[in-house]
Parts: C-alpha cells; sequence; structure tokens
C-alpha cells in the first residue's frame, strides 16, 4: 500500500461498501510514475471462513502496475442480520448492518 498515492488515509466512509470498484476522489496520483489515470484491479480473490465471504484486491496503476492499495470487503450473516464491512487505503472504511426481515427489529423498537 502507498499512502503517497491517496488524499487521505483509510477515509471514513459511513455504511459504504464496495466490493468491487474504487473511490478515484481520494485517489491523487501514482507515486512511482505521477500518472493520474485509471486504476485496474488485481490479484482478485474470494474465499469463505467461518461462513464469512472475504474479497480481496488491489487497487493498480494501469501505467506502471505499482500497487496503490489492497481491498478487502467482507459479507456475513449474524443472527438475522447481514453484515458487510470494507477496509481500505484508498477507499476508506465501512460498515454496515441490514436486517434479513422484511420489518427490521431495530427500527420497529425506535418507534415506541
Amino acid at each position: 500500500m502507498c499512502v503517497d498515492c491517496v488524499k487521505s488515509q483509510f477515509p471514513d466512509r459511513g455504511n459504504t461498501c464496495l466490493e468491487a470498484g474504487a473511490y478515484l476522489l481520494n485517489y491523487d496520483r501514482c507515486a512511482a510514475c505521477q500518472e493520474r489515470d485509471v486504476l485496474q484491479s488485481s490479484h482478485r480473490s474470494r474465499e469463505e471462513v467461518d461462513e464469512e465471504e472475504i474479497i480481496t484486491y488491489n487497487h493498480v496503476c494501469q501505467n506502471c502496475h505499482h500497487v496503490v492499495a489492497k481491498h478487502e470487503y467482507t459479507f456475513s450473516i449474524i443472527d438475522d442480520y447481514q453484515e458487510y464491512t470494507m477496509l481500505c487505503l484508498l477507499c476508506g472504511r465501512g460498515e454496515d448492518l441490514i436486517s434479513v426481515s422484511p420489518e427490521d427489529p431495530r427500527k420497529m423498537a425506535s418507534l415506541f
């Protein structure tokens, strides 16, 4: 990972969790070749560990193949909720928890 390629390290993205793509607003330029071009994804892998899906890939400069950041996205089901997380120097930190039920019990409790 290269801190010189990004404007801000691990920005807080709230509940935004990207399984693919890149947060290009945070991309300054490639520290190796000084170009600011579209990033490619490389070394994409998907594995399941203890009922958790983990997707990882590298954000790579398309000109010189310098690795800008490693992106990690996870998905799991915990009780009645789908949990998503993202951790990436470029795309940031994010997590989200969504009910699998049509009526989210957390939202219903806040009504009373």
